[in-house]
């Protein structure tokens, strides 16, 4: 193919800020992951696998394991929820659609740091919940709400949803009524008419909601690390600690490389059953 000048000025620019803001750092990301740790941190040019096969080792490999945990299930749960959201916000009309809208909408303007602040406060001995439940009598002592896994998943699920639900309602809004309509007339139950209708007609949504959801969950480290502290470790924190404490450049390298490996992944199952096909094969 005849490469022109328009081309040249067309693509070019796109090409050059691809270059320098991604091919570049995740070379120079790359060629750190195959070095040593330098004496007082930093890089030492010496070629190694040792940095990914640490990740092998116990404590790095369930922390890894733990962020796949956490991120699947912050997956399910905004699936669980997003799609009864959806369908709602799918069945109104006018004024009241906009304003369901722009309540999904709104938090994800604000500040992560804001949010997961506001959760501390509700989830603290003192909090809303302990306080809440203390005053009805259910329980006698305040519960240890912060600082674990359940905590995370919570905070996670809150800041992730509504890339589940726009998704979702995005495809619906485009939703043949009359094929709802023409399966309850022929006698499916509403079970029968979700299962064979709407989900089939609105998996593509599901399935990008669900990329949208995983891929930042998986890396999440301002979350897990503010709500979950020493005992919900995710692979986003250890990178941190390794990068900017520790200073062992290298082995957050490799765990930064590990990361994108399972983001690659998740991309390929998406492209697998996000097709027609895909849907065919799981319903």
């Amino acid at each position: 193919m005849r490469i022109t000048s328009r081309m040249v000025w067309t693509t070019g620019p796109a090409l050059a800020m691809l270059t320098v803001f991604f091919v570049i750092p995740l070379t120079i990301i790359i060629y750190y992951s195959f070095q040593s740790r330098g004496v007082y941190g930093g890089i030492e040019t010496a070629w190694t696998l040792e940095n990914y096969l640490n990740i092998a080792k116990s404590l790095y490999l369930n922390i890894l394991l733990r962020s796949l945990k956490l991120a699947l299930l912050t997956t399910v749960f905004c699936a669980l929820i997003g799609f009864p959201v959806a369908v709602a916000i799918n069945n109104m009309h006018g004024k009241w659609q906009m304003t369901a809208l722009m309540l999904i909408i709104l938090p994800s303007w604000m500040n992560l740091l804001i949010k997961n602040y506001a959760w501390i406060v509700i989830l603290r001995r003192q909090g809303l919940v302990n306080t809440v439940l203390l005053g009805l009598g259910w329980i006698d002592q305040p519960l240890e709400l912060l600082f674990n896994e359940a905590a995370v998943l919570v905070g996670l699920v809150h800041n992730h949803l509504p890339f589940m639900v726009l998704p979702i309602y995005a495809v619906l809004e485009k939703l043949d009524v009359r094929l709802i309509e023409a399966a309850r007339d022929l006698g499916a139950t509403r079970w029968q008419t979700f299962r064979k209708v709407i989900l089939p007609q609105s998996w593509s949504g599901v399935v990008v909601g669900s990329i949208l959801v995983f891929v930042p969950a998986l890396g999440a480290f301002l979350t897990p690390d503010l709500l979950g502290g020493a005992n919900a470790v995710m692979i986003g924190n250890l990178i941190q600690n390794q990068i900017f404490t520790v200073r062992d450049w290298p082995f957050g390298s490799a765990m930064a490389i590990v990361l994108m490996g399972v983001v690659l992944l998740s991309l390929v199952v998406y492209a697998r059953f996000g097709s027609r096909e895909g849907e065919e094969r799981i319903l």
